[in-house]
């Protein structure tokens, strides 16, 4: 099982990423699982969720306290005490951060991949909703579910202008970050 954890802030689409990053899976046949966690809802405030992937049925019901994965929709929650926590050895964080994936890790004393996905969703979208962009990376980290699933989970959820917006910026993120870089975590989480 793919255990992945999403922080983001509040109005982010963080939900809506844990939400469309199971979709996706689901469309290729896979089981998944998703659900967030948050407190007062208000614009800002810091939002979790969590996303399981499987090849079989999930009886697990808890937080993913252990992520092969992590997705940081906003650099600046990784000043907050526990994001990075749990993190499984050798698995990977992708960040919404404009510096380098370099910089970042060597800040951070830990490998991490950078996306400006808040530049490129103003870029695509006119909003600065990072999500999409974010899933698009993720799926092209990990190959756990080809583009063409997250596009099909997209179109279940958005018609019109803006779907072809969002499917437009999940193309491009596709020669933005290395793919398969996270392959190899992703099939050890799956045996």
């Amino acid at each position: 099982m793919i255990e992945i954890r999403i922080h983001g802030r509040g109005g982010q689409g963080n939900v809506v990423a844990a939400y469309l990053l199971a979709s996706a899976a689901f469309e290729e046949g896979r089981r998944c699982q998703a659900f967030p966690n948050f407190g007062a809802e208000r614009r800002g405030a810091p939002v979790v969720a969590f996303v399981r992937i499987a090849d079989k049925a999930i009886r697990r019901r808890c937080q993913v306290r252990e992520p092969s994965f992590l997705i940081i929709q906003d650099a600046s929650l990784l000043h907050i005490p526990g994001v990075l926590e749990g993190l499984k050895k050798g698995g990977g964080i992708l960040v919404n951060a404009p510096q380098s994936s370099e910089d970042l890790s060597k800040e951070y004393k830990q490998t991490m991949v950078a996306l400006p996905g808040t530049q490129l969703a103003n870029e695509y979208l006119g909003k600065p909703m990072p999500n999409v962009a974010l899933l698009a990376a993720f799926l092209t980290l990990t190959e756990i579910v080809p583009h063409t699933a997250l596009s099909k989970a997209l179109t279940h959820r958005f018609k019109g202008e803006v779907l072809a917006k969002n499917l437009k910026l999940v193309e491009e993120i596709g020669h933005r970050v290395p793919a398969g870089l996270w392959k190899g975590v992703a099939d050890a989480a799956r045996a």
